[in-house]
């Protein structure tokens, strides 16, 4: 089991009790807005199993993490990365929070210490986001870790009846990003 931990947060690879946590995420249409359609119990729960099991840089699936406050134990989210190791040693970086965990830096706190965790423990030397355009929260958490607009893919995801674009940000180990998570004051 893969473990991360931050001043405020704990980071640990997904199990059989986060069932509902996932689900909570992937019913939430303040969450899911920007993300997914909302999709059935029974596919969000094939999305689910997908990611358990022993993950390894090496692996076809996420790596999926739940993130959790320390202080209390809370689960508050999820994070984590699509490896696409070879030949191209580069990753696909995600995250979801509750939307009453938002706007309190704990997704930037949980992104940089996946992004030192990719870099460093698993040697990738890119890594990617794909944002839906519009989604300036997110999109903004990812340039405050270093991240780089790359591009716009038109009309690349269909989300409802609608074609969106999507935003490419990209991190290079090379970028000289700030990858730790930074000294956060405990209130």
């Amino acid at each position: 089991m893969i473990s991360l931990t931050t001043p405020r947060l704990t980071m640990k690879s997904i199990a059989r009790e986060d069932w509902p946590l996932f689900l909570t995420l992937h019913q939430d249409p303040a969450v899911m807005r920007y993300i997914n359609d909302i999709e059935i119990s029974g596919e969000i729960r094939h999305r689910f199993d997908q990611r358990l099991g022993r993950w390894d840089k090496y692996s076809d699936f996420w790596l999926c993490m739940v993130i959790r406050e320390r202080e209390t134990g809370v689960a508050i989210g999820l994070t984590g990365f699509f490896p696409d190791w070879k030949p191209y040693k580069q990753a696909e970086v995600g995250f979801m929070l509750l939307p009453e965990y938002q706007g309190k830096g704990y997704g930037e706190e949980s992104l940089r210490e996946v992004v030192k965790y990719a870099f460093e423990v698993c040697g990738f030397h890119r890594l990617q986001a794909n944002v839906l355009e519009g989604n300036m929260a997110s999109r903004g958490l990812l340039e405050k870790c270093g991240f780089q607009l790359e591009g716009c893919l038109r009309e690349s995801y269909r989300l409802g009846a609608e074609w969106k674009n999507d935003w490419v940000l990209g991190l290079l180990k090379t970028d000289n990003a700030p990858t730790a998570a930074p000294e956060n004051k405990l209130d």
